[in-house]
């Protein structure tokens, strides 16, 4: 199984907690693809970021045909101009696309694209959206798999990966996102438990214990721990954590109510969710995140 897959199974079995409701979303999603095949972002304008989000979330619900994806794909060739994470989106959108139509990639894309992606290595073995770095980030290292995982080639030095993702652990368990950073991060260290798993490395106890104890009271996880103040959950954190202790076999079921509670209270009547209670804009993106943490939640 490969990250994507895993991903869009999830968001697959979120129709079931939809309920009636799961059209609101297939309309939702219809109105975010741009007349020139892509998904629309924040700014009204198509982006490949977003595609990502709205074309797995639409394939998942039968809202959209893949077709018109296809073309604005295609104009982006091998990603010669893409910087990391969009040729890591590229590379998951024509995995999506491919197994759905039943047409492999043509092996010089994917080679192309490969090579591509390998001039982001760091030094110390992991991956870095900047190019030269010394030091691979969680989410770098996220992205890189799940991007070899897509084109169908063996990722090189798997275990370069594995001990950039081991070195930013904290002393608290959790993970960093990169080593100037001084706090642990629940994005991050959902990343990094993702990775150890498909790396098939052992995930410690302490990272699975800590992303547990960002759950907040009322449902959601927060982004990082606050020593003082009040602690805000987000749908972002909250998505990424759930599904990272799902795969680490994580989630405490006497909180899945209340994580329903957290994330009935981000849908809106446009069909989509918001990323947070003061966010007023809904978007692919955050959509594709409260199906994925819908499809998580299902027993």
């Amino acid at each position: 199984m490969t990250i994507r897959c895993d991903m869009c199974r999830a968001v697959s079995r979120a129709s079931d907690a939809l309920g009636e409701s799961v059209d609101m979303v297939r309309t939702f999603l219809c109105r975010q693809l741009a007349p020139d095949g892509g998904f629309q972002g924040r700014d009204g304008r198509s982006d490949l970021y977003y595609t990502v989000f709205g074309l797995e979330a639409s394939l998942a619900l039968n809202a959209v045909s893949c077709d018109r994806v296809a073309r604005y794909l295609d104009r982006f060739g091998t990603g010669e101009s893409l910087d990391f994470v969009h040729l890591a989106c590229l590379a998951r959108c024509r995995a999506n696309l491919s197994e759905i139509r039943g047409e492999a990639v043509d092996a010089r894309t994917r080679e192309d694209m490969a090579e591509r992606l390998q001039q982001h290595r760091a030094r110390d073995g992991g991956f870095n959206a900047a190019v030269p770095a010394e030091r691979g980030t969680a989410y770098g290292c996220f992205l890189a798999l799940g991007a070899w995982q897509d084109l169908g080639i063996d990722c090189p030095d798997p275990n370069g990966i594995a001990a950039s993702i081991q070195s930013l652990q904290m002393p608290d368990g959790g993970y960093a996102n990169e080593v100037t950073m001084a706090a642990s991060a629940t994005a991050a260290t959902a990343a990094a438990i993702c990775v150890l798993h498909y790396l098939n490395r052992p995930i410690p106890e302490s990272a699975v214990h800590w992303l547990q104890e960002q759950a907040q009271p009322q449902g959601g996880f927060m982004a990082i721990r606050l020593h003082a103040g009040p602690a805000t959950p987000d749908l972002l954190s909250t998505a990424t954590a759930l599904h990272a202790l799902s795969l680490a076999e994580g989630l405490v079921d006497d909180m899945r109510e209340k994580h329903l509670d957290y994330l009935d209270s981000l849908w809106t009547s446009l069909g989509g969710f918001r990323g947070h209670w003061a966010d007023d804009v809904v978007d692919c993106e955050y959509t594709y995140y409260g199906l994925l943490s819908l499809g998580c939640l299902a027993k």
